[in-house]
């Protein structure tokens, strides 16, 4: 390997591109530099994406840049994110666009770790309120519904009509269920009610209403569907 001395870190780099262990080089080089813009230089072009240590770096800005280039899901990146970080409006500006993109995932799963990051991170509750809105959903996975409690208690500030839209758009869809599934979701439903927020309940006594005004069943089958839907409430 050539000699490093006197070069530019970016010049430093190039150089060590040329060689089969890059990364391990770099770290080895950059990860605990005693110069901060080495360590900022690396954390951005770290060619796995930026590492645990630097996301956890003690100084600001180098935990920025590391937190913008990581890989790492968005709980783990919340978990090691330099605590001056969330104190200031300033520095979390800095990373406002990457945290867009991951409540806009998270927005689009379950809730549980969307919920875990905002245990970490409440100051981004904005933030998802916008993302759950107006994000672009890519899958079908629908809220846990003792989850989507916890969010909607938490966001009680934020609710509106597009919210509330939003928010039932994430629950579990019923209206293509068979009979026996529609049943079987009701009951699962019922067993853990005291966990779940009204609206949620009522939510699924309307969609259960409009399921049996469409369907053929027997008069029996129905009101047995009916008389589980009313035990939400």
């Amino acid at each position: 390997m050539k000699e490093l001395a006197n070069l530019t870190y970016k010049e430093e780099v190039e150089l060590l591109k040329d060689e089969e262990n890059f990364e391990e080089l770099g770290d080895k080089r950059y990860l605990h530099h005693e110069d901060v813009e080495a360590r900022l230089y690396w954390a951005f072009c770290r060619p796995s994406g930026s590492s645990r240590e630097q996301i956890m770096d003690p100084e600001p800005i180098v935990s920025i840049m590391a937190f913008n280039h990581s890989r790492l899901g968005a709980l783990e990146r919340f978990k090691l994110l330099h605590p001056d970080l969330l104190k200031s409006a300033n520095l979390r500006k800095k990373i406002s666009n990457r945290s867009r993109m991951l409540f806009r995932d998270l927005t689009d799963n379950d809730f549980r770790e969307l919920n875990l990051v905002l245990d970490i991170a409440p100051e981004f509750l904005n933030m998802a309120v916008d993302q759950l809105i107006n994000g672009r959903k890519w899958n079908d996975t629908p809220a846990d519904l003792i989850e989507a409690t916890k969010f909607i208690q938490r966001s009680h500030e934020y609710w509106s009509t597009d919210y509330w839209s939003a928010l039932f758009a994430k629950l579990e869809q019923i209206e293509d269920y068979e009979a026996d599934e529609i049943k079987k979701f009701l009951v699962t439903v019922k067993d853990k009610k005291q966990f779940i927020d009204r609206k949620i309940l009522h939510y699924f006594q309307e969609e259960t209403k409009k399921w049996l005004d469409e369907c053929e069943l027997h008069t029996l089958q129905k009101k047995s569907i009916e008389r589980v839907a009313r035990e939400l409430g």
